[in-house]
C-alpha cells in the first residue's frame, strides 16, 4: 500500500477537508432530520453531496435548499451505484458515508477526523447507532439497540478495535482507497445489501486498515416492522453474506457472528422444529423454556443492557424477537447453502446476473474500475432478492 501522507489525508488548499455523500431515495421527513442534524456538526470543512436516486418526492429540492450538491438519477441504481457516483464526484481526500435516515451527532464528524489525525496509516473507519433511536415502538427500538449493543462489543483500545468489514451508515474512508479498490460493487449488490461488508473484506485483504470506533455514533430514525426485520436478516442481510463467506473463503466471527451467536442459531432451530413435532413427541414442549433460556444466557449482557436502558418489561418484550432473528440467521444459512450447492436454484435471478447485465441499467452512471491487483472472486451469487 503507498505511504499515506501525515495528517488526517492529502488536502488541496481550497478544498474541504471531508465529502458527506448521502444516497436518498423518497427520504421524507428523517431526511430533513438528517440534513439539519448534519448542518449542526461543529466541524464546517465539509462538503455535502446527494445522490438522488430516483426519488418521487421533493428529497432533492430539500438538500439544494440546504446547502447541498445533488445529482439525480432519472431511476433508482440503487445505493451502491449512488454511493460510487458521490464517491467519484467528491473533492474532499476523505469520504464520509451517511444513510439518510440517520442524524449524526454535533461531534461526530470531529471524532471520526480525529482518528484519521492521529493515525496516518488507517484506510477507513465506521461507528454504530446511539443507544437513544428515535422510532417509537417496541420492534423499532429493540432493532435499533441491538445494532448499537453489538457495535460496542470487543476489545477496544483508545475506544476503536480492529474490523474486517466497513458500514455506511456512518463509516469514514480514504477517497484514494475507495478508488483503488474498485468502490461498491453494484453487479453483485443492486439493492441494498452488503456492499460495504464485501468492500470491506477486499480492502483488509489487500493490507487496508478499518476500525470499528464505538465513539463515533449517530441516531437511527429507522421505523422497523417485524416483515421489514425478516426480509433484511434474510434477503439483504444473511444470505447474501453467507454466500460472501463461501466466495471470500472467510469465516467470520466478529460482530453478529460470534460463536455465541451461533450457537442462539442452534437453539432456536431446535424450538423450532420441536414445536411442530409436539402433539406427536409430548416431552418435546420441554425444549421451548430450555432453548429461550439458553438464549436469554448466551446474551445475558445484552439484556441486562435492555434493563438498564427501558427495563424489564421492555427486555422481556424483546425474547420473541429476538427468537424471530435467530430463525432468521438460521433460515439464511440453510438457503445460501443450498443456491451454493445447487446452482439451478438460483437461475433466472438478479443477484445471479453478471456485472455487464446489470450495467446495461446504469449507462448514466460510469462505474469505478477496479485495478487489476484487486482480488476478487467471482463466483456468482446465486440468491433470489424479495
Amino acid at each position: 500500500m503507498d505511504e499515506v501522507p501525515a495528517g488526517p489525508a492529502s488536502q488541496e488548499p481550497g478544498r474541504p477537508l471531508l465529502s458527506v455523500v448521502i444516497p436518498v431515495y423518497n427520504g421524507g421527513r428523517d431526511f430533513e432530520h438528517c440534513l439539519h442534524r448534519l448542518r449542526d456538526s461543529t466541524t464546517t470543512d465539509f462538503e455535502t453531496i446527494v445522490i438522488d436516486d430516483g426519488s418521487t418526492d421533493s428529497s432533492g429540492t430539500l438538500a439544494e435548499s440546504l446547502g447541498a450538491r445533488v445529482v439525480r438519477h432519472e431511476k433508482p441504481l440503487g445505493p451502491a451505484a449512488a454511493r460510487n457516483l458521490g464517491a467519484k464526484l467528491a473533492s474532499a481526500p476523505l469520504v464520509f458515508f451517511l444513510d439518510a435516515d440517520v442524524a449524526v451527532h454535533p461531534d461526530t464528524i470531529d471524532r471520526a477526523l480525529k482518528r484519521f489525525r492521529i493515525d496516518p496509516g488507517l484506510s477507513a473507519l465506521f461507528g454504530s447507532y446511539d443507544d437513544k433511536p428515535t422510532a417509537p415502538g417496541l420492534v423499532s427500538q429493540y432493532r435499533n439497540l441491538l445494532h448499537h449493543f453489538v457495535h460496542q462489543q470487543g476489545e477496544f483500545t483508545d475506544d476503536t478495535r480492529p474490523a474486517k468489514t466497513f458500514w455506511t451508515g456512518c463509516g469514514v474512508i480514504r477517497k484514494q482507497d475507495f478508488l483503488d479498490h474498485g468502490g461498491f460493487d453494484p453487479g453483485l449488490y443492486r439493492r441494498p445489501a452488503i456492499e460495504d461488508i464485501e468492500l470491506g473484506y477486499r480492502l483488509t485483504r489487500s493490507g487496508c486498515r478499518i476500525v470499528l470506533a464505538r465513539d463515533v455514533q449517530a441516531s437511527h430514525m429507522k421505523r422497523w416492522t417485524l416483515r421489514n426485520i425478516v426480509k433484511t436478516d434474510i434477503f439483504q442481510r444473511g444470505v447474501p453474506w453467507m454466500l460472501l463467506m463461501k466466495r471470500s473463503k472467510i469465516q467470520e466471527s466478529d460482530l453478529n457472528v460470534q460463536p455465541g451467536q451461533k450457537l442462539c442459531v442452534a437453539a432456536s432451530g431446535v424450538l423450532t422444529l420441536s414445536l411442530p413435532a409436539a402433539p406427536f413427541f409430548p416431552w418435546l414442549l420441554a425444549m421451548v423454556p430450555l432453548a429461550l433460556s439458553a438464549i436469554v444466557a448466551l446474551n445475558s449482557d445484552f439484556y441486562r443492557f435492555l434493563v438498564r436502558k427501558r427495563g424489564w418489561t421492555f427486555a422481556l418484550g424483546v425474547v420473541p424477537l429476538h427468537y424471530i432473528y435467530y430463525c432468521c440467521c438460521g433460515l439464511s444459512v440453510v438457503i445460501a447453502l443450498a443456491l451454493w450447492h445447487v446452482p439451478s436454484l438460483g437461475s433466472g435471478s438478479r443477484a445471479s446476473e453478471g456485472p455487464e447485465d446489470v450495467r446495461k441499467d446504469q449507462a448514466a452512471v460510469e462505474p469505478i474500475p477496479a485495478p487489476a491487483s484487486a482480488e476478487r472472486s467471482r463466483r456468482p451469487s446465486r440468491w433470489t432478492e424479495p
